[in-house]
This record gives structure tokens, sequence and C-alpha cells, in this order.
């Protein structure tokens, strides 16, 4: 039986769940009664946990060969937490019910895409399918997500996003109970099959090492773009709905690679030479930023996006699946998002201070952090 169905319909919900409770959270903490200092804190510590949380949950995934089980199992438990997001009487208890969640969400993509990479690559009579085909859906609906969400709140209230997100968890968290398998895996007798001793076979990978790296480069420079580049716009006298119609080409572009480009462009040319498309595209991409605020420049600029995440993405998929063990695929998820995701939490902490220094010139230093995964791009010849 073809599982892709299967699969598109996971992460349809889950992406969902997403989409719709993004725009409107800081919101619904604030309607809870924290002021923006707390909220702050409440997001900060969110991404400390997730950061703990996802490593760990994948590393445990990894030792009990249980990925679809310790999937489903985060998403139902981040499903009826977030119902108690709706009770949580003050800061503290609000503060604890929300870590909680996070780290209960923390491990879901990761856990996902480890699936599903292993379902993509199994020849047990299945058709064959593209990843990308699978998270592109994902990038789509999260934007459908937030779309719906508007309507949603001013309809029902900020409350009702949480709701809805626990109910498109609960759903995903049924599919995820119904995705294949792959191949069967014995975790307790493959080398380093120890809590720590996976890391450690990861991290003596020296392919799995300049992955970590490049993803962490390229990723990681965007965060300058996601934290001002709405504000850069603004100022230079560009129209909220101008800047929306910005954000929502690199979305589209996103989708669109996920779906037609990356896929071909990864069998013809390989992950060495899709890595160095996106970094390359990396570098004109934030010296324009630097260097313009023309509308006209800005929408050529914009769907590059397609290229920095969604193309480097595939191919870091592509190089995860070829190179690490099988009893190891959850693990490596895991390290993959927290090297890109700690990265890009300290550069956007570093980005604040680059912006008030020297304004949009900060993006000249985005574009080094992608001249220098280029020559690390050729690593990946021999791997995938």
């Amino acid at each position: 039986m073809n599982s892709l169905p299967r699969f598109v319909a996971l992460y349809a919900l889950m992406y969902g769940a997403f989409g719709v409770s993004s725009p409107f959270m800081p919101a619904f903490f604030e309607g809870r009664g924290l002021g923006p200092e707390q909220v702050g804190l409440l997001f900060g510590a969110g991404t400390a946990i997730r950061l703990l949380a996802g490593p760990l949950v994948g590393r445990v995934a990894d030792l009990s060969q249980a990925l679809r089980g310790a999937l489903a199992i985060c998403e139902l438990t981040a499903a009826v937490v977030a119902l108690g997001l709706l009770s949580a009487p003050a800061l503290l208890p609000l503060l604890l019910t929300s870590l909680f969640h996070s780290a209960a969400l923390a491990p879901t993509t990761t856990l996902a895409d480890a699936l599903t990479l292993r379902a993509a690559r199994a020849g047990q009579g299945a058709p064959k399918f593209e990843y990308g085909w699978v998270r592109g859906t994902g990038s789509a609906v999260f934007v459908i997500g937030t779309l719906i969400s508007g309507g949603v709140v001013a309809s029902w209230g900020l409350a009702s996003i949480v709701i809805l997100q626990a109910v498109l968890l609960v759903g995903a968290a049924g599919v995820a109970t119904l995705v294949p398998l792959g191949e069967s895996r014995e975790a307790a007798s493959a080398p380093g099959a120890t809590a720590r001793g996976g890391v450690v076979t990861l991290l003596g990978m020296p392919a799995f090492r300049r992955l970590m790296l490049v993803s962490a480069l390229v990723l990681g420079s965007h965060a300058m773009h996601d934290t001002f580049a709405v504000i850069r716009w603004s100022a230079a006298g560009i129209t909220p709905p101008v800047a929306s119609g910005l954000w929502s080409l690199s979305v589209a572009a996103e989708v669109l690679v996920f779906f037609f480009i990356g896929p071909p462009l990864l069998r013809r040319r390989g992950s060495a030479a899709v890595v160095a498309v996106a970094a390359t595209a990396g570098v004109v991409r934030w010296i324009a930023m630097a260097s313009s605020t023309s509308v006209l420049t800005l929408a050529l600029v914009q769907p590059l996006h397609g290229l920095t995440f969604a193309a480097l993405h595939l191919a870091c998929m592509r190089v995860i699946a070829a190179i690490v063990p099988p009893h190891l695929a959850a693990t490596a998820q895991a390290m993959y998002a927290l090297g890109a995701g700690a990265t890009t939490a300290l550069l956007t902490v570093a980005s604040g201070s680059l912006y008030g220094a020297i304004g949009a010139q900060g993006f000249w230093v985005m574009a080094l952090l992608c001249v220098a995964a280029l020559p690390l791009a050729r690593g990946f010849r021999a791997a995938a």
C-alpha cells in the first residue's frame, strides 16, 4: 500500500496545528495578563527547552526503536497540555505549562522526518516517494493555518486557537500510529546503542559534523531577516500589505522548491551542488537586503528563500539518509535541528546588537556566513 497519503495527512495536521497557533500565541499570553517582559521570558524559556527536549526524546526513540509511538505520544501530550494553558491561573503555572507544551512539541518534527525518510527509501514493495512532497505539504498547510487563524480569533476569541491546535494535534497523533515504520531495526545490539553513544557516534562522523556546520551557517543567517526585515521595510516606507506580500513570496517559493524544483535538482546534481546553490543564494539575498529597499529588488530576492531554506533542508535530509546508520535516524534529526536552532537563537541575539549598531549593513555579516558555507559543500560529493 502506498504510504504517501498517510504521511501527507500527518504533516498537514501537524503543521496545520503549528500554523493556527503561531501568529496569535503571544497575544494569547498577553490576554492572560502577562506583560511584555514575561511574554519574552516565556518564549525564550520555551526555545531553550525545545533545544534540550528534541535530542533527548530522539535518542530515547532510537534506543527503543519506537519512533512512531514516541511521535504519537508527544503529539497527544502536547494537545492535552495545550488545553491546560486555558486554565493555568498565574505566571508560574502558565510558564511551567508552556514549558511542558514546548517540550512535548519539540521532537514532533524530527521524529516525523526520521519516519518519512525511512519510508521514502524503503524497498519493501511500497512505492517510493519524495520527502519534499510531504514536507512541502506541511509548509503549504502551515500558511493556510495562519490565514485561517485570523478568522477563527475574530469569531471565537484567542482561546479558540489553542483548542483548534489541540484538535489538530490529536488528529496527528492518530495518523502517526498508522504510518509505516519502514525497515526493521535492532537498536540494542547496534554500535553506539547507549544514550551517550549515539551522539558520540554521530559527532565522530566528519560528514555529519560538516552537515551540522553548513546548516548552522546558512539557516542561522536567516536570523536578521526574520527579526528585522519588516522593521527595515517599514522604516523605508513599505506599507504593511506590501510587506505581507513580500513575506508571502518567500513562503510560496519554499513550497514550490519542496514540491517541484528541489527533488529533481537533487537527483540530477547531488547534495553538494544543491548546498552550494543554497549558500550562493544566501549571499545574493543578504547583500540585496543590505543594499536596497526597492520593492522590485526585494520581490526578486525574496523567492530565494526557496533555495536558502527549502533546497538546503532537502539536501541535508538526503545526506542524513545516506550517511547516518538507521538506528540513529531520530538522534541525527534532533542533532541537526539542535545545531541550526541553537545557532539561530544566538544569531538572533547578535542581530539585535548588529542592527542597533550598523542597521541594515548587518546583513553583510549574514552574507559572510553563507560565504563560509560554500567551501564546505564540496565535502558532500562522496556522501550523497
